[in-house]
């Protein structure tokens, strides 16, 4: 569905990805990992065609989008950004409404139809309740699930989600999850970025982990989030492993940043506890 082929790109004369290559398949969640600063959320604006590319490719369906316009780009692909805010004093539902604009002809009323789509979407994040709310009023977890909702509501078979999960509580980081997995079975491919190797464990169908601009792993999960990966990743001290609990018919596995206690007595029983067979209780 959509393929990075050695993407490169710069900011003046200051350097930001180098040899970026990947794909996305349908029904596939791909998720960016990388420290800040590295170039998630710039490669994400390269695959919308938002950023001229200083060399290499972004092909959708084998077309090479800098051939597209906005309007067949956003038929194709719908963005979910780190934050959003809006001007005006829009009601959710209006806010949603904006996903149906790819879809209508210049000067073109909303048909029912559409008003359907967005009232499905509503109701698929869980917000049909704040319809006729303004967007201002909302919290940030509520407003990162309406511009969700958005997306949704715009049906582009490829989802770009920008750390989709950053402003929500512990419950809606889940049902997120939940949607983004429930969405690949349907076909959707979706790509985000994530500051949490946890979420990309439980969700992904590949993991892309990005450092200074380059791709240093890819691949599985299993394959690709390890010990010696997260470490050299985050510049820290980090350790993988499975809890004991089975979900879906494999061991869930979670991601621990080792904490240096200094000379504290803990840190001997921290420094015995840390391998490859880390034991969930012993981390505790």
């Amino acid at each position: 569905m959509l393929e990075a082929r050695r993407v490169a790109f710069h900011y003046r004369e200051k350097r930001v990805l180098k040899d970026v290559s990947f794909s996305i398949e349908p029904g596939e969640v791909v998720s960016l990992l990388g420290p800040n600063g590295t170039g998630k959320t710039t490669l994400l604006r390269c695959l919308l065609g938002l950023n001229r590319l200083r060399s290499g490719q972004i092909l959708m369906s084998g077309k090479d989008i800098a051939g597209l316009s906005a309007m067949e780009r956003a038929r194709e692909m719908a963005y979910v950004p780190q934050a959003s805010s809006l001007t005006f004093p829009y009601a959710v539902e209006e806010a949603v409404l904006m996903g149906r604009a790819p879809h209508l002809g210049f000067g073109s009323a909303p048909t029912t139809r559409d008003r359907e789509e967005v009232a499905h979407a509503l109701q698929t994040m869980g917000i049909a309740h704040l319809a006729g709310k303004r967007f201002q009023q909302l919290s940030g977890g509520e407003k990162q699930l309406a511009v969700i909702a958005r997306a949704l509501a715009q049906k582009a078979r490829l989802l770009v989600l920008d750390e989709p999960t950053a402003s929500l509580d512990f419950s809606n980081q889940n049902k997120t999850l939940q949607l983004i997995r429930k969405l690949s079975f349907q076909g959707y491919a979706v790509v985000m970025t994530t500051h949490s190797p946890d979420h990309a464990l439980v969700v992904s169908d590949k993991v892309v982990m990005l450092k200074d601009g380059h791709v240093t792993a890819c691949g599985t999960p299993d394959a690709v989030i390890t010990n010696e990966n997260l470490s050299f990743l985050y510049g820290i001290p980090a350790v993988v492993t499975e809890t004991g609990v089975r979900v879906a018919g494999k061991n869930v596995k979670v991601c621990i940043p080792v904490i240096d206690e200094g000379d504290s007595p803990a840190k001997a029983k921290i420094g015995h506890n840390v391998g490859p067979h880390l034991k969930l209780h012993g981390a505790v």
